[in-house]
């Protein structure tokens, strides 16, 4: 017995979301994309094999292609054709949701201008999963993708973010991490709270959480592996004065434990949490 359902899909691209790293992350609709549709097209065609195998979503006769950043000039034309023609065609990142930090862009605009109905698989994401266990501020973020490799053009990239009133996301190389820490605490302040997020919902999936100067030398001490998503507090014109952080915290030791009080306040308002901790003690006494 199976969980999708195949069927007649209307003709259109279909933008399907994939898991970030557990298989079971997975949307019933989108098997039900995958089993239905006419043509397939991936990132990486042998990650969506796999994932429709591991569900036992066959693939028949039907043509799976390729669609990355190298052929996408190249494959779009027979992409949109296969839509010209009236079948339906769905679309796979190789890991989370197309147009994220995806080559799928090019192939939605193009679908969109040529009058194909463009519509969405919606499912998991790094940057959403991250913004959800890293303790940070959510009601406004801005996702800044991958910085550049060059410090001097990352630094660049890094001060034009500095004052946006916002969480910051990034997407970042586990072998660049440390120095994008460290150029980050330079330019957007070295105790702005931030989070790094590692191989989120696999087995060492990890979040350490800290000041960005602390993070820094963290991980230039023990370098990580795996797939990073870091996540910085948003910048604030003025630091909270300490009769504030004593008043947010006594609010929230009303109804809250030590612990839980100094996650909100230092999320709230952008401050490091073990001194805020260390003063909701003080103020429990």
């Amino acid at each position: 017995m199976t969980n999708w359902q195949a069927g007649r899909l209307t003709p259109g691209l279909y933008l399907v979301a994939t898991p970030i790293g557990n298989a079971r992350d997975i949307t019933l609709r989108a098997l039900d994309v995958l089993a239905s549709a006419d043509v397939l097209a991936a990132e990486d065609t042998r990650s969506l094999r796999r994932l429709m195998e591991i569900h036992g979503v066959g693939l028949g006769d039907r043509p799976l292609l390729a669609y990355h950043d190298h052929n996408g000039a190249r494959m779009r034309p027979r992409l949109l054709a296969e839509l010209a023609a009236g079948r339906s065609v769905a679309y796979a990142s190789e890991a989370g949701t197309p147009m994220i930090s995806d080559p799928g862009f090019d192939l939605a605009r193009a679908a969109t201008e040529a009058g194909a109905p463009v519509t969405a698989a919606p499912g998991a994401a790094a940057v959403i999963a991250a913004l959800t266990v890293a303790g940070l501020p959510t009601d406004r973020f801005l996702f800044a993708g991958f910085l550049p490799n060059a410090r001097g053009a990352r630094r660049s990239g890094l001060s034009e973010l500095a004052a946006v009133p916002a969480t910051l996301a990034f997407y970042e190389s586990p072998r660049r991490v440390a120095a994008m820490l460290a150029d980050a605490a330079e330019v957007l302040g070295p105790d702005r709270p931030a989070a790094v997020c590692r191989e989120l919902t696999k087995k060492f999936e990890e979040v350490r959480r800290g000041t960005l100067a602390e993070l820094a030398a963290d991980l230039a001490e023990a370098p990580v592996k795996g797939e990073v998503v870091v996540i910085v507090a948003r910048a604030t014109a003025e630091p909270a004065s300490q009769a504030e952080v004593d008043a947010a915290l006594m609010e929230a030791l009303e109804t809250m434990s030590v612990r839980d009080a100094a996650d909100r306040v230092s999320a709230e308002l952008g401050l490091s949490r073990r001194p805020v901790y260390q003063r909701a003690m003080a103020l429990k006494l």
